[in-house]
């Protein structure tokens, strides 16, 4: 009898913005082993933020999840995904513009493509504006520096965190609350 495939590496590369606000709404869900800040879809070996942010590296600021397919699906990890950034809007996400800033999944195998693909027209049918997140094959994910690592949870008083990061979580606090009632 054939194996039915893992749809699921355990494992997903999301950017929506800047990788801080989706670090923080990852970052303790329950399944998630870690949310990790880096880089991905580019050109340049080795990226740094300084690079990514003053040349042309075609880099995005990404964030690989780590999680337990039987405690957290694909699909839900997309869910939250579609609602915690604007999927429709091309590179840019609030105050934070460029392609480094790009709406994109990053898949690892045809199964997890397709997971994708399908979230994709779901969320497509809330929206009146058409979806421009980029689905395409991680190639490969550069951690970012160590001082982005768990940055909401290092600076909660900051500035950015406050005015950017902390109406995103409550907003998404909000709707959890809401669906589970």
């Amino acid at each position: 009898m054939a194996e039915t495939p893992n749809i699921s590496s355990g494992r997903i590369t999301l950017g929506g913005g800047c990788f801080w606000c989706i670090e923080a709404v990852y970052d303790g869900l329950p399944g998630v082993k870690s949310a990790v800040s880096g880089y991905a879809g580019g050109n340049t070996e080795n990226p740094t933020y300084d690079k990514i942010c003053h040349a042309n590296t075609g880099h995005a600021e990404v964030v690989q999840i780590e999680f337990d397919p039987s405690k957290v699906s694909l699909e839900k990890l997309l869910g939250i995904f579609w609602k915690i950034h604007d999927p429709t809007t091309l590179n840019r996400q609030g105050p934070d513009t460029g392609t480094q800033y790009r709406s994109v999944v990053f898949h690892e195998n045809a199964e997890q493509e397709l997971v994708i693909k399908q979230s994709l027209q779901e969320a497509q049918k809330g929206l009146s504006k058409p979806i421009v997140t980029q689905v395409a094959p991680l190639q490969k994910f550069y951690p970012a520096e160590d001082y982005h690592q768990d940055y909401f949870a290092k600076n909660p008083n900051e500035a950015y965190c406050q005015i950017v990061i902390r109406p995103k979580l409550d907003k998404f606090e909000k709707q959890t609350q809401a669906e589970t009632r």
